[in-house]
């Protein structure tokens, strides 16, 4: 892959024939850049000190689920950063914004419950995990935001993608 683009000799989601075999298509992808990444989190920060919250931890995965940006305000609590990690992972994994997982595991704990044992504990299913979607509804990542409560933690989230033109799923 190179600029966003991969060359392939078969077309997506197909089975090879011999009229496909040996031709070369250009399959556009899409991918959440640090830039984009880095103004999310600064925006969604911006955000937090609008409302007067408090000092949050804010994370932004890859749809490999790892960290692309990762920023701690001072005074933030030392396990924010695994939280916020946790609700952007748990979205990623379930393919469902927070809010979606938070009333799920309320109506059936045990399956969550569950969900946390077979994930090690990297789900959290709260507000403030929010997936990130390009206006085609391509899924390109998440944010998760820990430290003030889910519903703040994820407005916060939610201004973050929108501000660079990107679709936020919060479920």
């Amino acid at each position: 892959m190179r600029h966003g683009i991969e060359e392939t000799n078969l077309r997506p989601h197909s089975t090879p024939n011999h009229t496909q075999i040996g031709k070369k298509m250009k399959v556009t992808t899409t991918v959440l850049s640090l830039t984009q990444a880095s103004d999310i989190v600064d925006a969604a920060l911006s955000k937090a000190r609008a409302l007067g919250l408090r000092p949050l931890t804010i994370t932004v995965l890859d749809l490999g689920g790892h960290p692309v940006v990762v920023k701690r305000e001072d005074g933030s609590g030392i396990l924010r950063p695994q939280i916020a990690h946790a609700k952007a992972w748990g979205c990623l994994g379930t393919g469902a914004g927070g809010a979606a997982g938070a009333r799920h595991a309320t109506r059936d704990p045990a399956f969550f419950a569950a969900l946390a044992a077979i994930s090690e504990g990297r789900i959290a299913s709260s507000r403030g995990g929010v997936l990130i979607r390009d206006a085609a509804g391509s899924l390109l990542g998440s944010i998760g935001v820990s430290g003030d409560r889910p519903e703040n933690d994820e407005a916060c989230a939610v201004a973050g993608v929108e501000s660079v033109d990107l679709v936020a799923d919060a479920g």
